[in-house]
């Protein structure tokens, strides 16, 4: 009964946005802080730190980057919309987003406050679990009772508009930005559907949505385990179950990370930790070997003996497949690709 399924898994996981905040694999945050004043050999400073020992400070030309800087200074038509602050935001972002990278990204310090808040579980938006599929915004799922589900949105629906302003030239994290929003007011979503021939307006008012990061029910013997995201309080949540659960003495468990995009790489060793009695649950290579880290497991491992299936599809990415492919590796699971003709 030890089988971890990956249904409909594309090759490059894909990261899940849950409550309309993302939900990343590891994002590195940056606060950088730059100066109209800075001189030009301070700028190559910051770059040449940690960078390749080939690409030295002698070859990195910062002059058009202070010239732009200094033109739009002297001669923009509207010196009151130069926000030194949000410039330099915009520079940072513009240069991680050149590393085409898709688990690293740059957020300003409101949006790290509001991706810290939503790892807790708590926001204000409208309730639905947004990704990237083809280059389009996708509805992954509206959450249960949530506003999205109550005003109609599927999963797969593909969003177009959000309150009439075309979104196709936008990324995700701007997406949800324009989607959240104080508790109380409106949004209107236009989406495309499969089965409807032509757009579709949805208006959905937001409220404060607090989601658990863990459900559970019995299916006769069985213990289903929902895990929707490793946030803050997600170990602590897992925990509970499982003292709830294992009175119950369950002949099995299966445990459902479909969509599941990830979280806190901590969270992620705990729940494991659960699973599987000792050994090594995944590592971490850095530029330099001497840094890389081992973790191992560290926790009861109080459902280690019982039988478990694993559920994940192509919205498992993160922290899930780090869980994922730890009970594979330790409990000789077997991929389901392998037997299903």
């Amino acid at each position: 009964m030890k089988t971890v399924s990956n249904q409909h898994r594309s090759h490059d996981p894909i990261p899940k946005f849950l409550g309309l905040v993302i939900l990343v694999s590891f994002v590195f945050v940056l606060g950088w802080h730059v100066g109209l004043n800075q001189k030009n050999t301070q700028g190559l400073d910051l770059l040449s730190r940690g960078v390749n020992s080939a690409q030295t400070k002698e070859s990195v030309n910062l002059d058009l980057f202070w010239k732009v800087w200094q033109t739009l200074a002297d001669d923009y038509v509207d010196p009151n919309a130069l926000v030194t602050q949000e410039m330099v935001y915009g520079a940072i972002s513009g240069m991680v987003y050149a590393l085409d990278d898709p688990y690293t990204a740059f957020f300003t310090p409101k949006e790290n406050q509001e991706f810290q808040n939503d790892l807790e579980g708590t926001l204000d938006g409208i309730g639905a679990e947004l990704t990237i599929r083809n280059h389009l915004i996708t509805v992954v799922s509206p959450l249960k009772n949530s506003p999205a589900k109550q005003a109609g949105l599927l999963p797969e629906d593909v969003i177009l508009q959000v309150d009439g302003e075309d979104v196709a030239d936008l990324s995700l994290e701007q997406v949800v930005r324009k989607i959240r929003g104080p508790r109380g007011t409106k949004v209107v979503l236009t989406i495309a559907r499969a089965s409807s021939p032509q757009p579709i307006s949805i208006s959905i008012n937001r409220k404060t949505i607090h989601v658990d990061s863990v459900d559970w029910h019995m299916e006769e013997d069985i213990a289903v385990v929902e895990l929707s995201k490793f946030g803050s309080q997600s170990s602590d949540e897992f925990s509970k179950a499982i003292s709830e659960i294992l009175p119950k003495r369950p002949k099995g468990i299966v445990l459902d990370l479909r969509f599941n995009g990830g979280g806190l790489f901590n969270e992620a060793i705990a729940i494991t930790s659960e699973f599987i009695e000792s050994g090594e649950i995944v590592s971490i290579q850095k530029r330099d070997p001497e840094m890389n880290e081992v973790h191992y497991a560290n926790g009861k491992a109080r459902l280690s003996q019982i039988p478990l299936v694993v559920l994940i599809n192509r919205g498992s990415a993160s922290a899930s497949e780090i869980l994922a492919g730890a009970i594979r590796d330790h409990k000789g699971c077997t991929d389901w690709r392998n037997h299903v003709r």
